[in-house]
């Protein structure tokens, strides 16, 4: 069919072009006053006709995705709330993922809410955030005596405070870290059940602990978004009824400060589930009820022998997985969970301890049904033996070669195969600094989001940046290599790109997505993966896509639809590969507040 369009004439096209170099000229100036760190440094390198290929499509006819109703400003397609309440109350699954179908999925681009700034730069980040970024004051008035979050015109305030620890994060780690050795690089990786705003993890990255922080979106509204928006890593989760979407042996510390997880209930499978991913010889810590019931009783208003049930149940259980306590000082309680299970006396016969796990794989975790049962770890020929063998201490852990690898339990990678990694990430890096010169800027980019991590090479040549990566793992891959990463010191998720990601719009800065698209062509809508990563990129954050020509194509067509401003340019194997890179940069835009009764588009 002939489009109804007419095609241009010569010297309409002329002035067309006038015009349009006109308008990029006054939109650099203005973006230099109002933005000055923005993609307006992409104008200061790219040629400016071609970020206006963006404005049109065919013969000239405009073709936008739409902005969705400012009701969307915060929508989080696989945890909406209205969605969740279609769902059992019964051991939380309600709060799990449920994402929409096919023909629910919005067709608009979520819209930041008026006001909206770029956050402050780590570290001032750490301790502050912008107002009418995430305007939710409800914390500052339910956490207020805890010191969570405190409001201040403009900005929000974190003193680091935390319900278990009011005197702030820094003191409360300092008492840890006088129970276990956190300095001598063999506690890397932290994981945090019921994070709040995420204060405990913000405060480790300082000694070289990288923490995944979750908690469920519930009604303290927005204490996961808080944390990313303070540039900490953090993931929207619960744990119910599924498997955490982290590889088994991941962490080397565990942390559960007032999260109000019935660990004893439903055979203790919460705590085993802990166990899984917690690597041998790994630290749980427990502050709050029921730890110093004397002391706290009457504020949690609970019963002593209630609180001291608990307690007992918790005891009993945590010896049931094998684990040792260490200590409990004050409001806090550490166990320890064995280095190897040669002489671990669980007993499969006795009702009161989990059996050990039948044939399974213990690293799968993507809508997987936990199981009440024990993990088993490496077989050693000692008992003091560590299963798997000895980590490596950070900062030596991210370069030597992982346990997984070393082992050879990582189907295809072998030590070879991990060095050439390696070498090529920082050779790619060091390219992408020519492109986007923003990457050599402290400051600039903080949350970064690897789509496709492989062994997670890109997040560790960016190590000495100012900088965080959550490096996804895809479960449409062949090869799962996700506990790589974790051996690495490194953190990261499994996701279906086909779905979206359980986290708030505008988490990232910077996403990266090698050959994503190639991953999933024919699996679902391309322009789906793209709505999904407008929705999860900040105003202004940047993307490097890494695909063959003929995908990158497809795909510039559909991010000009979601106006961003693109260019493919050769990679850095030069111009004779036909792999190709297309960097582009989200512009920034805010929906009016006239528009916010608007519904969202949706497919029909």
């Amino acid at each position: 069919m002939a489009s109804k369009w007419p095609s241009p004439k010569p010297t309409r096209k002329i002035f067309t072009i006038s015009l349009i170099f006109l308008l990029c000229i006054f939109a650099y100036f203005l973006g230099l006053r109002q933005h000055p760190s923005s993609a307006v440094a992409l104008l200061r390198t790219t040629p400016c006709t071609t970020l206006l290929n963006t404005t049109t499509t065919g013969a000239g006819k405009p073709s936008y995705f739409p902005a969705c109703g400012m009701e969307y400003s915060e929508y989080t397609p696989c945890e909406d709330t209205r969605r969740s309440l279609k769902f059992t109350r019964h051991r939380l699954i309600y709060r799990e993922r449920h994402c929409p179908e096919k023909e629910e999925i919005l067709k608009c681009r979520v819209p930041p809410p008026p006001g909206y700034r770029n956050p402050l730069p780590w570290p001032e980040s750490r301790d502050y955030a912008w107002y009418l970024n995430v305007p939710h004051k409800s914390l500052t008035v339910e956490k207020a005596v805890q010191n969570w979050i405190i409001y201040e015109g403009e900005r929000f305030r974190f003193p680091g405070g935390g319900t278990m620890f009011p005197n702030g994060a820094d003191a409360y780690i300092d008492k840890i870290g006088k129970l276990i050795n956190m300095k001598d690089g063999s506690i890397r990786t932290a994981i945090d059940t019921g994070c709040g705003v995420g204060s405990w993890g913000a405060y480790l990255l300082s000694r070289d602990i990288v923490t995944m922080s979750f908690a469920p979106r519930d009604t303290h509204e927005a204490q996961v978004q808080f944390a990313l928006e303070r540039g900490v890593p953090a993931l929207i989760g619960v744990l119910s009824s599924k498997r955490l979407p982290y590889p088994s042996s991941a962490f080397d510390m565990a942390h559960c400060s007032r999260c109000l997880i019935p660990w004893p209930q439903h055979d203790g499978i919460l705590l085993i589930e802990v166990d899984r991913v917690l690597r041998p010889g790994g630290y749980w810590i427990l502050s709050g009820p029921p730890i110093n019931l004397k002391q706290h009783w009457k504020g949690w208003q609970r019963t002593k022998e209630d609180l001291n049930s608990e307690q007992l149940a918790i005891e009993r259980l945590a010896k049931s997985l094998c684990w040792t306590k260490l200590v409990e000082d004050g409001d806090i309680a550490i166990w320890q969970k064995p280095i190897n299970h040669l002489d671990c006396k669980t007993n499969p016969k006795n009702s009161n301890n989990p059996p050990f796990c039948k044939a399974q794989d213990p690293d799968k975790a993507w809508y997987t049904e936990m199981q009440a049962c024990l993990t088993h770890l490496p077989q050693v020929s000692s008992g003091k033996e560590i299963a798997g063998g000895k980590l490596a201490r950070w900062p030596e852990r991210l370069s030597a070669i992982p346990q997984r690898v070393s082992r050879g339990t990582v189907k295809g990678v072998t030590e070879e195969t991990f060095i050439h990694d390696s070498e090529l990430w920082r050779k790619r890096l060091s390219y992408y600094r020519t492109i986007n010169n923003q990457l050599s800027q402290p400051g600039r980019y903080r949350n970064f989001l690897d789509m496709n991590a492989f062994l997670g090479g890109f997040a560790a040549a960016l190590v000495d940046d100012p900088v965080w990566v959550m490096n996804v793992v895809p479960v449409d891959v062949k090869v799962n290599t996700l506990g790589v990463i974790y051996d690495r010191g490194l953190i990261g998720t499994y996701q279906d790109w086909c779905e979206a990601m359980s986290t708030y719009p505008r988490t990232y800065d910077f996403i990266h997505a090698d050959s994503v698209f190639s991953l999933y062509e024919n699996r679902c809508e391309m322009e789906d993966i793209l709505l999904e990563m407008d929705r999860i990129l900040r105003p202004e954050g940047s993307v490097i896509f890494r695909e063959n020509t003929d995908i990158l194509t497809k795909i510039k067509t559909i991010t000009d639809k979601l106006n961003w401003s693109s260019q493919i340019v050769h990679s850095e194997d030069g111009s004779y590969r036909m792999e190709k890179l297309l960097f582009a940069v989200k512009n920034y835009w805010t929906a009016p507040p006239e528009h916010s009764n608007q519904q969202g588009s949706k497919p029909t």
